[in-house]
């Protein structure tokens, strides 16, 4: 629960110190290509280990700031955020949500010259573990790719596409078939960059009126369709439109048994950012499949002038909104306003 500048640096701090250490000891025994006698080329690390070593470094670095605190740098910009997440009648909570409101603090020390947020939901399905792994590599992919000052779009294609890559390469060893789309929103200065794979969806709402950013990523969608029948794939009606009849969106990260048909390449946009903009409104398939972005907007605007401008229950009023209209899914709500919530009314 610490603050989240303090929390970021230390992260920082603590990683710096781990990579810097001999990780030896941490490896694990060399895994073999499958079908072959050669090794796989990425190097894998024993997590029980590797966590030791991270909270001892963690430790150390707590003991040494307690004799000298550091100067962490001020959050020059931040953001009302509401957020609720529901498992619904689903057996399990396969939704995972990332919130850092200064990417800059957790990867720089360095002054930037923009403030950089970054807000994402990724929605599994099969299991748990491709979300789990998104929301845990996908923003250090992200920040580590030497693209990302120059060209953002480019280096969010990468880091979907190198995020999927890895968990394959983890799936094929712990034996998990599961998969997660995902949507992802890099606001940076004045423009808003959007990357998504699959169904999870966001809106930017500007004057009261929902804006659509992008189109999710479903078989029955005429470009998507071709491209897995070119493939030699299909997409058939088994209660929804699916690839191959098994699954109800055409890209993910994970789903290794579906490639090439699920592909893991994200479609990405950006937007500028005038002053003008509310809000956005991130959310999954469970929220959207049963929430027009019209009907979110009169919600969120409703909740405002109730509350005095207060954002605070929003999201769980628009979860709420989704499971009196039928859904039955995993349900997860992220609103971040890009201006103060009571101008918004």
């Amino acid at each position: 629960n610490a603050p989240y500048l303090l929390a970021a640096s230390l992260a920082r701090s603590t990683a710096a110190e781990v990579l810097a250490s001999d990780l030896s000891s941490c490896l694990c025994p060399a895994q073999i290509k499958e079908g072959t006698e050669e090794p796989l080329s990425i190097v894998m690390y024993d997590s029980v280990k590797l966590a030791r070593l991270v909270f001892a470094k963690l430790r150390e670095v707590c003991v040494a700031w307690q004799k000298e605190p550091p100067a962490l740098s001020r959050q020059r910009r931040s953001f009302q955020i509401s957020l609720h997440a529901i498992k619904n009648t689903r057996r399990k909570m396969e939704d995972r949500h990332v919130i850092f409101q200064d990417l800059n603090a957790l990867f720089t020390s360095e002054e930037e010259e923009d403030d950089q947020a970054y807000f994402a939901i990724f929605d599994g399905h099969g299991g748990v573990d491709a979300a789990i792994y998104a929301a845990t590599h996908l923003h250090v992919s992200l920040a580590r790719e030497g693209s990302f000052r120059r060209d953002p779009l480019e280096a969010l294609r990468r880091a979907f596409c190198q995020t999927d890559q890895r968990f394959v390469l983890k799936a094929r060893q712990e034996n998990w078939r599961c998969g997660s789309t995902g949507v992802v929103t890099l606001i940076r200065g004045n423009e808003l960059h959007v990357a998504w794979l699959g169904d999870s969806q966001v809106i930017l709402v500007r004057k009261g009126s929902p804006v659509e950013l992008m189109s999710p990523h479903k078989p029955d969608r005429e470009d998507e369709k071709k491209r897995i029948e070119a493939l030699g794939g299909c997409v058939i009606w088994f209660g929804a439109w699916r690839v191959n009849g098994t699954l109800s969106v055409s890209r993910a990260i994970g789903d290794m048994e579906h490639k090439p048909y699920v592909s893991c390449d994200a479609d990405c946009a950006t937007f500028p950012l005038d002053g003008s903009e509310d809000y956005l409104l991130l959310a999954c398939d469970g929220f959207y499949d049963t929430v027009q972005p019209d009907e979110a907007a009169r919600i969120v605007g409703e909740h405002l002038r109730e509350n005095d401008g207060d954002p605070a229950m929003l999201a769980h009023r628009l979860v709420a909104s989704a499971r009196d209209a039928g859904s039955s899914d995993n349900i997860t709500v992220l609103v971040v306003f890009l201006r103060d919530a009571r101008d918004v009314m």
